[in-house]
């Protein structure tokens, strides 16, 4: 009867931690998934190109407040317990979700709309920060250590399945609703759902109970630690486990994960033109078959260890960026690889004349001839190359043989696409959907071997005393940071080198960064006791 009670508690425990941890990335995500709508709605005075930058920025603010909120909320966990800790995250980004589901648009307050969305954006992104380590930790406090990757890994896998969610919610009310209702009133619907959630959250964490290693710490003369920052930070064997855990894994699960569920429909849609619909319903099909294996993953790494599986799930990214995303151009838009090939796009332009157009806010404005040109040609999804044209010159844009100047003028980008048509440059991708799955499914497969047994490593690495905050702090600078800022600054690397595959440099970057720090200073950490 005990056993029974026992595993009826884990199922408990479980069940409620992944349910509760998806609705939370329910939450995040539906902000992100809907980026195009949120840059038209709070970001109107600027313009498409900027916008978009900023709607993506917006996005990648929330992950920049994440750490303040593991710091916040990781002194909680470690203090009062790891319940009190998720029932008050919970509570602020069921809120902060709604309320952006009632806040008025740009087009009806003006710039107090934008103020007002990045404010509800940094309460969102700061209660994450507390919320992930709760769920994490409590699973695996429960879990025995035969079982407690594969336990773990269902908490992972809950985001994945929040994305899931998202893309659904928002995919049915489109549809359901039309592009003209869905833009005008029904894009708030996808934000007032979060009350519904937030009810279930609500309920299902009550039911939980307080980590059975808490309550130990509680019950001993020493209680919980009474200085958490000065533990955690202050002591030199804690903060080198804080980097080895940063460098190892965090990085990498930024760039890989974030590439596989994020930045591939980035770039479908604004390099290769695709279809929102189309490219929304392929990333539910990868995560509809990837989610399974993070369950796997995380079996796995309870049998041949933690460092095995993860290892392969950055390699697999590693070798597949550069030709994976070369293959997708070709499957999904085969007219425009063709047309760069046999009409190369240049920009000839004074140096002098072309300012980075790069601006975090979006609230920056560049006129000079040479960013006219180059704006048109990225959103229009076309990689070009440069060369200098003497000083004071005008910018123009050559088409293969056809060449396009005046970039200020009013009729400059009907005659730049005229000259993009008359040199094979389709309108519209017509794209392989086959194709185009497979080589996203890579991503979502390397995503699930890294992803899968990483709570659990991370949480095998700490203390119980500062393990709330210990293990929160660096997963949210490098998921928060390094992720979270991924499809903000990899297309913003495009924007500046007009190379459509120059973006990946910086999730490759960050994953060899973790591949060659695990292989050299991660222990592994299966079976260890997590009474310490």
């Amino acid at each position: 009867m005990k056993h029974v009670q026992a595993k009826s508690n884990m199922g408990l425990v479980v069940g409620a931690s992944a349910a509760a941890s998806a609705f939370e990335w329910y939450d995040f995500y539906i902000f992100g998934t809907l980026a195009p709508v949120i840059s038209a709605k709070f970001f109107a005075g600027l313009t498409p190109t900027a916008a978009y930058i900023a709607a993506l920025a917006l996005f990648g603010a929330g992950f920049v407040f994440r750490p303040l909120g593991a710091l916040i909320f990781g002194r909680v966990g470690d203090q009062l317990g790891r319940k009190s800790a998720f029932l008050i995250t919970v509570m602020m980004m069921g809120g902060a979700t709604f309320a952006i589901g009632l806040l008025p648009t740009y087009g009806q307050i003006g710039i107090a709309a934008s103020v007002l969305v990045i404010l509800a954006r940094i309460v969102q992104g700061t209660a994450l920060g507390g919320v992930y380590g709760g769920a994490a930790i409590s699973v695996a406090e429960h879990a025995p250590a035969p079982v407690r990757g594969y336990l773990g890994s269902f908490v992972q896998m809950s985001a994945p399945i929040g994305l899931l969610v998202a893309l659904s919610v928002v995919l049915a009310l489109r549809t359901g609703l039309g592009a003209v209702a869905f833009d005008a009133w029904g894009w708030r619907l996808c934000f007032l759902a979060s009350a519904g959630l937030l009810a279930i959250s609500v309920f299902m964490r009550l039911k939980m109970t307080e980590s059975p290693l808490f309550s130990a710490l509680e019950g001993t003369g020493g209680g919980p630690a009474r200085a958490v920052y000065r533990e955690t930070f202050g002591d030199a064997g804690n903060l080198r486990l804080i980097a080895v855990a940063f460098f190892s894994m965090m990085c990498a699960q930024g760039a890989v994960f974030y590439t596989a569920y994020f930045y591939v429909q980035v770039f479908l849609e604004k390099s290769l033109g695709l279809d929102p619909r189309l490219s929304g319903a392929l990333l539910m099909g990868v995560v509809l078959l990837t989610a399974p294996l993070f369950v796997l993953a995380g079996y796995l790494s309870d049998r041949i260890g933690r460092k095995p599986v993860m290892l392969a799930g950055m390699l697999l990214a590693l070798v597949a960026y550069f030709p994976a995303f070369h293959a997708m151009q070709t499957a999904g838009n085969p007219g425009l690889a063709a047309a760069q090939a046999t009409a190369p796009i240049v920009v000839v332009a004074d140096p002098a004349d072309c300012v980075t157009a790069f601006d975090p806010v979006g609230k920056a404005q560049f006129h000079s001839s040479c960013n006219l040109a180059k704006a048109f040609l990225v959103g229009a999804g076309v990689s070009y190359g440069q060369r200098a044209a003497p000083t004071g010159t005008p910018a123009q844009i050559e088409v293969g043989s056809l060449v396009v100047g005046s970039p200020g003028t009013a009729d400059f980008r009907l005659r730049a696409r005229a000259a993009l048509t008359a040199a094979g440059y389709p309108d519209k991708a017509v794209p392989d959907a086959a194709a185009l799955f497979g080589l996203m499914l890579v991503f979502g497969v390397s995503a699930a071997l890294l992803y899968g047994p990483l709570s659990t490593a991370a949480v095998e690495l700490f203390p119980t005393r500062i393990r709330y905050t210990a293990m929160s702090v660096p997963y949210h600078v490098g998921v928060g940071w390094v992720g979270g800022l991924l499809p903000f600054s990899a297309f913003a690397i495009v924007t500046a080198t007009g190379n459509l595959f120059a973006g990946l440099w910086y999730p490759f970057v960050f994953t060899a960064i973790s591949f060659v720090s695990m292989l050299v200073f991660m222990p592994e950490t299966r079976r260890r006791s997590l009474d310490f």
